[in-house]
C-alpha cells in the first residue's frame, strides 16, 4: 500500500516515539505523540468533540464493494496493535484494538481468516505502545487522514466519523490477563477525545465471559457505552464442534451467554456458510432458535442478531458462502421463531 504523503502511514519508528508519551493508563490526560505528522493531540480532541455524530448525520450505507469492506487486515502501516477497518456490521469506520497479537484462541473456526501458519510479529502486549498506537488513529482519522489513504479513496468521508472502537484482532480478547486495564485504557482516549456516540465494543467466542476479570472490565464497558457481540454459530453440540472445533464446553458458552445477557443487552453475531456444499440443516436451525429463545426466556436481553456470512478467503476450501438471498432466507427463518431483529451483512 502506497500511502499519501504526509499521511498516518508517513511515519517511521513509530514504536519508539510512541513509547515515551504516556506515564500509564488510569486517570491521565491522553498522550500522543506531537512529532508524528498533522497530528496536534490537544487541538484535535476539541475540536473533534461529537465528531463520531449520529446515524442520522453520516453518509450512506457501506457497499460490499469497497476495498476497504473487503480487506479486514489487521495490519495498517506501522501500527502493532490498531487498525481501522469499514465494518458493514458497525455501519462504518470501526477501529480495531488487537489484544492478542500472539495469535491465541480458544476456537479453531473453519471460517477464521487469521494466518496461523506465520509467526506472530509480537506476543507482547503493550498497552503503553497500544494507547499511544490508538491516540494517533483516532487523530488522524478525524483530520480525515485515512480519506487521503488508497485503501480508503471509495469512502468519502466516511471515515472521519468513527462508529466505534472494538476489541478484535488476530484471537479472542478476553483471553488477556488484564482485560480490565485494556478496557480503561479505550474507554479514556474515547473520552478524551470526545467520542460521545462511539461505542466500545467487545467482539467475542463467548468463552471467557464468565471470567471475573472479564466480568469487571465488561461492568466498564457499561460505564463507557459498551456492547457485547457475542458468537453463537450453532444449536447443538455436534454442530458446534464441526464449526468451531474447540474444546470448550458448549454449555459454557451458553450459560455465559445468559448470564451475561441478563446483565445487559447483547448481540448475537452468527456466521451462516456452506460445509462441504452443505447448509445449516432445517432441524439445526430450529435448535439455534431455541437456543436464542432460551436466553430470553431465562431473563437475558439480545438486542439483535446479526446474520453474516463469509466474506473473505478463509484456510478451509469446503468452508464457503452463502448467497445474499440464502442468508436472507435463513434470517428470516430466525425472525420467524423468535421474534428477533435480525440484520443480514451477506
Amino acid at each position: 500500500m502506497k500511502p499519501a504523503p504526509g499521511g498516518l502511514l508517513a511515519s517511521h519508528g513509530l514504536g519508539g516515539q510512541m513509547s515515551g508519551c504516556v506515564r500509564g493508563t488510569r486517570g491521565l490526560k491522553s498522550g500522543c505523540p506531537r512529532s508524528l505528522p498533522g497530528v496536534d493531540c490537544l487541538s484535535t480532541s476539541v475540536e473533534s468533540a461529537g465528531s463520531s455524530g449520529t446515524p442520522e448525520d453520516r453518509p450512506g450505507p457501506v457497499q460490499n464493494h469497497w476495498q476497504s469492506v473487503r480487506d479486514h487486515s489487521r495490519v495498517f502501516g506501522e501500527f502493532t496493535y490498531v487498525y481501522p477497518v469499514v465494518s458493514r456490521r458497525s455501519r462504518g469506520l470501526s477501529i480495531g484494538v488487537n489484544l492478542n497479537p500472539d495469535k491465541a484462541c480458544n476456537f479453531d473456526c473453519v471460517y477464521c481468516e487469521v494466518d496461523r501458519k506465520t509467526p506472530p510479529a509480537t506476543r507482547v502486549l503493550d498497552l503503553l505502545k497500544a494507547r499511544a498506537e490508538l491516540c494517533r488513529l483516532v487523530d488522524g482519522a478525524l483530520a480525515g487522514e485515512l480519506a487521503r489513504d488508497p485503501k480508503f479513496a471509495e469512502t468519502g468521508d466516511l471515515t472521519r466519523h468513527i462508529r466505534d472502537i472494538a476489541f478484535s484482532g488476530d484471537g479472542e480478547p478476553t483471553m488477556v490477563h488484564n482485560f480490565p486495564e485494556c478496557v480503561r485504557m479505550v474507554a479514556d482516549v474515547r473520552r478524551s477525545r470526545r467520542l460521545d456516540d462511539a461505542k466500545i465494543v467487545l467482539i467475542t467466542d463467548a468463552a471467557g465471559l464468565d471470567k471475573a476479570s472479564v466480568k469487571e472490565g465488561l461492568a466498564l464497558m457499561d460505564a463507557n457505552h459498551g456492547e457485547v457481540w457475542a458468537k453463537l454459530d450453532a444449536g447443538t453440540e455436534g454442530y458446534y464442534r464441526a464449526v468451531n472445533r474447540t474444546s470448550v464446553s458448549f454449555q459454557r458458552v451458553l450459560a455465559n451467554l445468559l448470564s451475561t445477557a441478563r446483565e445487559r443487552p447483547i448481540i448475537i453475531q452468527t456466521l451462516f456458510l456452506r460445509m462441504n456444499g452443505e447448509r445449516m440443516s432445517p432441524g439445526e436451525l430450529e435448535a439455534y432458535c431455541g437456543r436464542l429463545r432460551a436466553i430470553m426466556d431465562g431473563g437475558g436481553r439480545i438486542k439483535e442478531v446479526h446474520a453474516y456470512t463469509i466474506a473473505r478467503p478463509t484456510p478451509e476450501a469446503w468452508a464457503t458462502r452463502l448467497t445474499p438471498g440464502e442468508l436472507e432466507e435463513t434470517a428470516a427463518g430466525v425472525r420467524a421463531r423468535t421474534g428477533l431483529a435480525v440484520s443480514c451483512f451477506p
